[in-house]
């Protein structure tokens, strides 16, 4: 992996890179869909490169608990697995350690997890999560590290950031492609002189990427937005950064003044599921009476595929039949509207004019356009 940065926007931190893996470039800032179970749900590999996505997410717990990394491996890797071209991102698990703290049990050592599948016993090691990544071969992998829950008291989060210290020196330790870049998370909650231990400790290890974790697990919008302004600026500026989890535009906004370079989020498909769908002119509920014969894209501005060839009375008729193609063409829609917006928040970067596009962004939703996209590289 080899990232550089290109522009960068004289009035904040923004800036545009170019990420270069062994399965294209990744043009940054970035919105990664989420591909959980190595699919993005409803859609096609090709669907999705179409709206021209760069990079996926999967999630190596899930994708040990099922097929397993040996199905994977013995396929010839995840890329081949799940027929993408692009790059992949693979995150740990870590985020389990929180979303399931109900059927886990965390020690020095590790964590200890009752499958949400069959009830079963699993246990992850830094160890044993680095050699399940590495396994499945994704471009990027993440470091195990531990999100506490929110509620979580000081003394919490501190044992939290000590454990995601040594895990972390101990996944760099035992990773072992040459291949995959490993990325060290910094945590430490809502607490600023836990987060500055955190970065410290993390960025002594030096990774070739950095994420930053332990964000939209329950705090306050501005509690979020303050941690990120905090500690992105101070990651090291020849790495790229990482914001995990967060992906409503404003929020991709302000990781992105921040000097974040890369997302994800699953708001775009599950919105899409749930019949919400981003426009320049806002969001917009298709089960929404108002629709019944409207027979008009979703948003004339955009040229994704759903668009180009769909009508909202369609797609409301679809979602209130509970239709599958109804999930499709809608997260087909909003991926390609968080594309463009990286498309558009780039161009703003390199032009130094981010923080006009920013501040105007509301009035933005009707005004932001990409005339092309690029599918993802191939090797």
């Amino acid at each position: 992996m080899h990232f550089s940065v290109l522009a960068t926007d004289p009035a904040s931190h923004a800036r545009v890179g170019r990420l270069e893996t062994s399965h294209g470039v990744v043009d940054t800032p970035a919105y990664c869909p989420v591909g959980t179970g190595a699919a993005v749900r409803g859609l096609t590999p090709d669907q999705v490169a179409a709206t021209g996505t760069q990079m996926l997410l999967a999630n190596a717990y899930h994708l040990h608990v099922r097929p397993g990394e040996s199905v994977i491996r013995d396929a010839g890797g995840l890329h081949r697995f799940m027929a993408w071209d692009g790059a992949i991102l693979t995150d740990s698990g870590g985020f389990q350690v929180f979303s399931l703290a109900q059927w886990n049990t965390v020690d020095d050592d590790g964590v200890s997890f009752r499958s949400h599948v069959d009830g079963g016993m699993i246990r992850l090691t830094p160890e044993s999560l680095i050699g399940i990544q590495n396994d499945i071969g994704a471009d990027i992998a993440m470091v195990l590290d531990e999100c506490p829950p929110l509620p979580a008291t000081r003394e919490q989060v501190e044992r939290a950031v000590e454990r995601t210290a040594v895990w972390a020196e101990r996944c760099l330790a035992a990773h072992r492609r040459d291949d995959q870049a490993l990325f060290g998370i910094v945590q430490g909650g809502t607490f600023a002189d836990l987060r500055d231990r955190s970065l410290a400790q993390i960025v002594a290890l030096e990774f070739p990427g950095y994420a930053i974790g332990g964000v939209a697990v329950g705090e306050s919008k501005e509690e979020i937005h303050r941690v990120v302004d905090e500690v992105a600026p101070r990651l090291p500026a020849d790495r790229p950064r990482y914001l995990m989890g967060l992906g409503e535009p404003v929020d991709l906004l302000a990781g992105i003044a921040a000097g974040v370079d890369l997302f994800d989020c699953v708001i775009a498909t599950r919105n899409a599921r749930n019949a919400t769908l981003y426009t320049r002119g806002g969001t917009i509920r298709m089960r929404n009476a108002a629709h019944e014969n409207d027979h008009t894209p979703v948003d004339p501005d955009c040229g994704c595929a759903t668009c180009r060839r769909f009508t909202r009375a369609y797609l409301r008729h679809l979602h209130l039949r509970g239709e599958s193609l109804a999930g499709t063409l809608s997260s087909i829609h909003n991926i390609q509207y968080f594309q463009d917006l990286m498309a558009a928040t780039r161009a703003a970067i390199a032009a130094g004019r981010f923080e006009d596009f920013r501040r105007d962004f509301p009035e933005s939703f009707r005004s932001f356009r990409v005339s092309s996209v690029r599918p993802p590289g191939r090797r």
